[in-house]
């Protein structure tokens, strides 16, 4: 006979793994209606950590959520020299031409007084921004180089200090609010033309108290951005990645608490503020900080759980990496077929996708941008519906393209990019569904009848579908599930092995 002890310690050990099993049973469906959600660490205590685990579920945010599609324009002083100086090539991103050892900073500085863009019709960019099909645009207030293209008046670096004179943040604003496209206000911590910004931490007493300076204008000029543009829905924030920034842990958080009670419902993205251990964009513990993550510049996730549940867009040039104006485009200049891919391919993995814009120092938009923004707004005008208000189906990922869902209807789009030779697509429906309708989006009679559609006897979920015929672009399927299985088919056997 045990002593009294073990069976105590025996009924302790059968509690604790009834709690534990309870708590996996609880967990596990909570986890599963989350696709590519990680669990979240909290073994790090944190005063300016993520102050929100999980997403936003705001009307504002649910907006920036089914945008699908957006524009990013890069324009500023840099399109006047549009990557050349005294006849020399700059192989970097146009935007940063100031840091070339072959330019002057002096002469790119003066720029300023030759800024008159003449050829500037914000109207039309808005006008080319609705028929490509954004709903949301991101435009440059001010570059590293930190001058402003509305009239600031913390700086005499503006545009209104230029023989431009006008403001073109306001003409911007208001053209892209006609056409009912959003717009969220790039902002650039680093300021070379300030002179307290500094990228290393400030050590003398001098470098502090005029590093306290840039901090305060800093502060005074995204306040100012808010009050004069009430329309912007949020603020999209770069060069943050300084050390002397990053170490402005708590005066960053404290500041992003007072611009979100200036404007409630702001976006504001991962890239602002690091925590207390100088980590960006996920905090110590992994959280995500800010409403939707910014890694993913110029590369897309290749699957739902490198998101880690979170929302996200992907930002990304024509060419290789050029983002303001280049006169020169050298290496892979990309097609709209292929960024027509790239976007599927985010919505499809729950993200938006950001196609930028250089113009050139008159303001214009360059002819090839021009027309790839028209090729994706013909695409667009027919295909929209699988891109707006769409996101991650929860289906398994096929060779021939991408599946969205929308998050209105529950329709399922077949984006079809990559035609299989036997002109077949294989899909795999959820368990425990079928297929109720399947026709084209673009010619939505074209039904797909019993002949053409196959359902596999080993998989049972699984569909093989005959194309009626073999697309010349992306082509959209509809497809219409239903809640359960005919349980009149007979399924074989799968082998055993």
């Amino acid at each position: 006979m045990r002593p009294p002890c073990c069976e105590k310690n025996e009924n302790m050990k059968k509690l604790a793994y009834l709690t534990l099993f309870l708590c996996l049973e609880i967990y596990q469906p909570l986890m599963a209606q989350f696709p590519g959600a990680v669990e979240k660490r909290s073994s790090i205590t944190l005063k300016h950590g993520s102050h929100r685990l999980g997403k936003r579920t705001d009307a504002a945010m649910e907006t920036w959520r089914n945008y699908g599609l957006g524009q990013f324009i890069h324009w500023g002083l840099y399109a006047i020299p549009g990557g050349h100086w005294n006849g020399k090539y700059y192989a970097g991103a146009a935007e940063w031409i100031r840091s070339w050892e072959g330019m002057p900073k002096g002469d790119y500085d003066n720029l300023y007084k030759e800024f008159n863009p003449k050829q500037f019709d914000a109207k039309a960019w808005a006008a080319q921004a609705k028929q490509m099909g954004a709903r949301y645009v991101i435009i440059t207030t001010k570059h590293h180089d930190g001058f402003c293209i509305w009239p600031s008046k913390y700086t005499s670096y503006t545009i209104a200090n230029s023989p431009y004179r006008k403001d073109a943040l306001k003409e911007i604003v208001d053209a892209y609010d006609a056409e009912g496209i959003d717009v969220y206000l790039y902002f650039s911590i680093i300021d070379w033309n300030h002179k307290g910004y500094r990228s290393a931490s400030p050590q003398t007493i001098e470098e502090k108290r005029s590093y306290e300076e840039f901090k305060k204008f800093t502060a005074n000029q995204l306040k100012e951005l808010l009050v004069n543009y009430p329309s912007a829905k949020g603020l999209w924030f770069d060069g943050t990645w300084d050390k002397a920034w990053i170490e402005q842990t708590a005066f960053a958080d404290s500041l992003e608490t007072e611009l979100r009670a200036i404007r409630p419902g702001l976006i504001i993205g991962s890239r602002f503020r690091a925590d207390e251990f100088g980590r960006r964009h996920f905090d110590s513990n992994g959280d995500l900080m800010g409403d939707y993550e910014q890694g993913w510049e110029r590369k897309l996730p290749n699957t739902i759980e490198d998101v880690h549940g979170n929302d996200w867009d992907c930002v990304m040039t024509v060419p290789e990496n050029q983002w303001g104006y280049h006169s020169e485009w050298r290496g892979h200049v990309k097609t709209s077929v292929e960024l027509i891919e790239m976007m599927a391919k985010s919505v499809a993995l729950d993200g938006n996708f950001v196609l930028n814009f250089g113009p050139d120092g008159q303001g214009n938009i360059r002819p090839e941008e021009t027309k790839i923004a028209k090729e994706i707004g013909e695409w667009m005008k027919v295909n929209n519906e699988a891109i707006y208000d769409c996101g991650y189906a929860g289906l398994e990922k096929q060779d021939w393209g991408y599946i969205t869902k929308s998050r209105k209807t529950g329709k399922y789009y077949l984006i079809v990019f990559n035609l299989p030779v036997s002109g077949d697509l294989r899909i795999k429906v959820s368990p425990g569904s079928g297929i109720k309708k399947l026709y084209d989006l673009v010619e939505p009679k074209t039904v797909y009848n019993a002949e053409e559609i196959h359902r596999s006897k080993t998989e049972g979920n699984e569909y093989f579908i005959h194309l009626k015929d073999k697309p010349l672009e992306p082509k959209v399927i509809v497809l219409e599930s239903t809640e359960k299985e005919k349980d009149s088919e007979v399924l074989y056997e799968r082998a055993k092995t």
